[in-house]
């Protein structure tokens, strides 16, 4: 599927699998507890059969979820981008439709993310987990890559999020804490309080020419 077959195929999975498969079994029990209590509820008005089809249409699609989660694996090969779960997505960074920066907000911890959408198709690339002051965040030769790739497509938005990666790394080589560098300072930019928000190239662009 790959159109750069001999490009090093880079991994950009942010965590540990075995902390991946944690998490996902965090949601399937929580799938399951919110499914049973909503089939409880309705058992008791509708009946039995009632009760039982309204857990699975609940638990099926959250259950769904948590395997996607432990199945997923992102990787860089080349410009593209890959992320394979159920099946395999894939967009050039070179020639992608969207760029946008992504946060989200759960349970204590942001995710600051590269979302990118191209062909069809729409890929998140986590870039920096961030809980309190601490994280953790891509390493530098996976940034690296990114930011050359990003800097590929010659173009304002490629430019901007290329020149907010070289930042981050320029941040990691000063010895910079976590809470000190860009990728935290402008994840902490979004309001709280919501599950995923987008940061647009134009906000990334004012905060990155506002920095040192």
């Amino acid at each position: 599927m790959s159109s750069e077959p001999s490009a090093e195929k880079l991994p950009l999975d942010l965590l540990d699998p075995s902390t991946v498969r944690k998490r996902a079994r965090m949601v399937a029990i929580g799938a399951a507890m919110v499914a049973a209590a909503f089939g409880a509820v309705v058992g008791l008005v509708g009946g039995r059969v009632a009760g039982l089809i309204a857990a699975g249409v609940v638990a099926l699609p959250l259950l769904l979820l948590a395997t996607s989660e432990a199945r997923r694996h992102v990787w860089l090969q080349g410009t593209t981008v890959y992320v394979r779960a159920f099946g395999t997505r894939l967009v050039d960074l070179r020639t992608a439709t969207q760029l946008d920066l992504l946060v989200t907000d759960m349970r204590g911890s942001r995710t600051v993310g590269l979302f990118v959408r191209g062909g069809g198709k729409a890929i998140n690339v986590a870039l920096a987990i961030y809980a309190g002051t601490g994280g953790r965040e891509q390493g530098i030769y996976p940034l690296r890559k990114l930011a050359d790739a990003l800097a590929s497509r010659g173009d304002t938005p490629g430019l901007v999020f290329s020149e907010l990666l070289v930042a981050q790394l320029r941040a990691e080589a000063r010895g910079l804490a976590a809470a000190e560098r860009p990728l935290y300072r402008l994840g902490s930019l979004a309001p709280t309080g919501r599950m995923a928000q987008k940061l647009t190239p134009d906000a990334v662009s004012k905060f990155v020419s506002s920095l040192d």
